[in-house]
């Protein structure tokens, strides 16, 4: 079977659908490519906006977390200072108070040291009184106005003796004590310190002794020489019964009472 030759018109249309193919191949081809670029523009796009919004949203979050550390430790100090100033504020009231009344207890002693001066002055004004008159009528002969023994710690004994005389000349005179603790063998003399006084109304002999080890005594003697006149006066013990249980020590004791001795 024979072909037949294609003739010119028939040339020209193949050729027009082949371009007209191709070209619709191409521009296929390009859409394709176009929409290729563009998904991968899109993903891409999308995949940025998503990593890029992760890790603002990451670094949002560290930020408040860090804002709201912040936060808590600034409420934390406010709280401090609150506090306090709280506390400084009841301190420079409660200090205020004290001041007051520390103020009031100052005002006070003033007041009653300046009366206790008054009184001192009318007593000593009046004992002055007292002293001339009786001075004048011959004086006061020697005597024991009080006596006193009482128990310390470490087998320890405080004596007291409040004695009187005053002269006919109104002067003062010299006293010498002598303390004797005594029983049915032995004696012992407690040593005075001072040894001497000068008496001119009342003079107080007052001091501490300790007990020698094993000795009993039982009775006090109490010897005075003044002026020529001499006093002897004897005491039972019982003025200074030991104590079984004293709290104290003798480095614990205050000092000697110098206070009147009551009859």
């Amino acid at each position: 079977m024979k072909r037949r030759p294609l003739s010119l018109e028939s040339s020209d249309s193949l050729v027009r659908r082949i371009g007209s193919t191709q070209q619709g191949a191409s521009t296929l081809v390009l859409a394709l490519f176009v929409v290729v670029v563009l998904v991968t523009a899109t993903v891409g796009l999308i995949f940025g906006h998503n990593l890029g919004y992760q890790r603002g949203f990451h670094s949002m979050q560290n930020e408040t977390q860090q804002a709201k550390i912040n936060s808590n430790e600034a409420t934390k100090e406010l709280e401090k200072l609150r506090l306090s100033n709280k506390i400084a504020t009841n301190q420079a009231a409660t200090s205020k108070q004290e001041l007051a009344i520390s103020l009031a207890n100052i005002k006070e002693l003033r007041e009653n040291q300046q009366e206790l001066t008054v009184e001192n002055r009318q007593v000593k004004q009046l004992n002055e009184v007292y002293a001339k008159v009786i001075s004048d009528k011959g004086g006061m002969p020697l005597q024991i106005v009080g006596a006193k023994i009482k128990p310390l710690p470490e087998n320890a004994f405080e004596y007291g003796f409040d004695v009187g005389m005053l002269s006919s000349d109104g002067k003062g005179k010299r006293l010498k004590p002598t303390l004797t603790l005594l029983n049915d063998n032995a004696l012992v003399e407690v040593p005075l310190d001072p040894t001497i006084y000068t008496i001119e109304g009342i003079t107080r002999i007052r001091g501490r002794f300790t007990m020698p080890s094993g000795f009993k005594p039982l009775q006090v003697k109490l010897n005075l020489q003044a002026d020529g006149q001499q006093v002897e006066q004897l005491y039972n013990w019982s003025l200074g019964a030991s104590v079984d249980s004293m709290p104290l020590s003798l480095l614990d004791l205050p000092e000697v009472d110098e206070s009147p001795i009551e009859p």
